[in-house]
């Protein structure tokens, strides 16, 4: 993985409260165990480091509710059953792990203690443990971590993410109530990294039988450092601290219950209303700061301002590879050599994200540099679309061939602020020659669509933490139908690379591993399943009334366990 050069410690202490609070700062991330996070993993955009405190120091004080907002709401918190971007900071309120990625990104210990691991890298046998319980009173042992793979593969979960992170998973052996053999159907290279994620939180086996789908995602229950105390649909939900809680990750460094009484959840849609309710005071942290907003918040004296690259699948358009027109890779790298993404991330993202040019962000364990898509060329995306037969034009200057109108549907969710990146790329793709209609529509209907595949155009970013990404994108696998929501929206079904994808399942040899992930980059810039936009960063800010938030090793989102609020 290529590492940046380390940031140095004055730029690290600037981000105590105060001088005065320089010695406390460095004392309290000393105890933390996290005081030499990895550097920035390659890229110029990143203002935190995982595992890093951020406004640490002081004498942490009891109580107060944090009030956040964020975007949208997943309308479902039941971790398992979701694919939500939120869930990276809703996941660690209330739920915890079997591991925790230590600050250089490697599994640590989390409610599994240690594990071996069989040569053929077939067989785990985790300790976990003891004295964990959920919050409704139900022990924490190898027979709730068997119900918990057993719900995130359960059909009727219809896991969208946590069932295909452990899709090699064939069975349990319950050695005793805090032991665990886990049998895998081949050698998994990410599985220790996967079950670091907030949607592989570990849930009540109690809730878990005894609840609908639709009753476990308005009320889900694990055994995290706070409890839900409510959820109402596109409103909001809260968290109460969760008494006697004392398992949070050893990495942190910190024991015993949380610090915050509680946490008040509002979900803002429209970006001027999220960033004007930060800046008043009536919310101490935004999950999702409006791009537009970042230089000024981070002018700001008391506000912690933070952009965070995370490993992963950069803001893509996908591409319909199984239905007319994009059915025809020449039209998809007419798009891809057509547009002036540069022009598009200037203009749309106010210098807070950098460029992307391949299917892999750039501080992707894995990620090759040498692979890239073809630069902005129009004469070629002209070219290709003329020798696709797209060569004539109608009266509104579109495209045509065979009386159709080279037409492209793109659903977008009219839950938050439309991006202007839509209405950028409509613009560009329309002096090709090529209608792209932008079709805001309710959350629920683009879902429906997305997962039926009606649609030319879908549009998103997937945050993981492993180059395993590429599987969940890209592999045929993952192409969703009426048993599987599936996250290969591009729909491409391509063997070779297929065979590439799972053979970097199946091996943890790095040279093997760095080779076979070269290749299959390689393969998708061929096959050209997507535009890449920009890379996957995430923007997030607090007032610094809040202190001693970890950035999230897994994540990179805010971390809460023991976050507390200056009275």
């Amino acid at each position: 993985m290529p590492l940046s050069t380390p940031r140095s410690w004055p730029h690290l202490l600037t981000r105590a409260v105060s001088l005065g609070a320089v010695a406390t700062a460095l004392a309290a991330c000393s105890a933390s165990g996290l005081s030499q996070p990895a550097p920035p993993r390659g890229d110029a955009h990143n203002t935190a480091a995982p595992g890093e405190v951020l406004n640490g120091g002081g004498t942490p004080v009891k109580g107060g509710t944090l009030k956040i907002s964020m975007a949208a709401d997943p309308l479902c918190l039941d971790p398992h059953s979701i694919s939500s971007d939120t869930e990276q900071i809703l996941g660690h309120l209330q739920f915890d792990n079997l591991t925790f990625l230590n600050a250089d990104g490697s599994p640590g210990p989390w409610l599994a203690t240690s594990w071996t691991i069989s040569p053929d890298g077939r067989t785990y046998v985790f300790t976990l443990k003891k004295g964990v319980t959920f919050a409704d009173g139900t022990p924490f042992n190898a027979q709730a971590v068997v119900a918990n793979f057993a719900h995130m593969l359960d059909p009727n979960t219809r896991s969208p993410l946590a069932g295909p992170y452990i899709a090699p998973y064939a069975s349990s052996t319950v050695i005793n109530d805090y032991t665990l053999q886990v049998n895998l159907k081949s050698a998994y290279s990410p599985f220790l990294n996967v079950l670091a994620q907030g949607w592989l939180g570990m849930e009540s086996p109690k809730a878990i039988q005894e609840s609908t789908p639709a009753q476990l995602c308005a009320h889900p229950v694990g055994s995290g450092p706070f409890t839900l105390t409510s959820y109402t649909p596109n409103v909001g939900a809260s968290y109460a601290r969760r008494a006697g809680y004392d398992w949070g990750p050893p990495a942190l460094g910190q024991t015993g219950a949380a610090n915050l009484d509680g946490v008040d959840l509002s979900w803002i849609g429209q970006d001027p209303v999220r960033y004007n309710s930060l800046i008043s005071g009536q919310y101490q942290l935004t999950g999702y700061l409006p791009p537009q907003n970042a230089a000024a918040v981070q002018a700001n004296s008391q506000f912690v301002f933070e952009d965070v690259n995370r490993i992963g699948w950069p803001f893509t358009f996908d591409f319909n590879t199984a239905r007319a027109p994009l059915d025809d890779i020449n039209v998809r790298k007419a798009i891809v050599e057509g547009v002036d993404v540069n022009a598009i991330v200037q203009t749309s993202q106010f210098g807070q994200r950098g460029v992307a040019r391949s299917y892999l962000d750039s501080v992707t364990e894995f990620y090759d540099p040498s692979v890239q898509l073809p630069a902005y060329n129009v004469q070629d995306a002209n070219a290709l679309l003329d020798g696709a037969g797209w060569a004539s034009r109608n009266a509104a200057g579109f495209r045509t061939k065979n009386g159709q109108e080279l037409d492209l549907k793109l659903p977008v969710s009219n839950a938050t602020t439309v991006s202007p990146v839509y209405d950028l790329l409509q613009a560009q793709l329309k002096t090709l020659g090529i209608n792209l209609q932008v079709e805001v529509q309710p959350q629920t209907q683009v879902t429906t669509r997305r997962y039926a595949g009606d649609y030319d155009l879908l549009s998103g970013v997937w945050h993981t933490n492993t180059p395993d990404v590429l599987y969940i994108k890209y592999a045929s696998s993952q192409i969703p139908d009426s048993a599987h929501l599936g996250q290969n929206l591009a729909r491409l079904s391509d063997p070779t690379l297929d065979s590439l994808l799972q053979r970097s399942r199946e091996t943890t040899d790095r040279a093997q591993l760095a080779s076979l992930y070269s290749q299959a980059q390689k393969q998708l810039v061929s096959d050209v399943p997507g535009l890449p936009v920009y890379q996957n960063t995430v923007l997030w800010a607090f007032d610094k009334k809040l202190h001693n938030v970890v950035v999230n090793t897994s994540h990179g989102t805010p971390l809460l366990t023991y976050a507390w609020l200056a009275q």
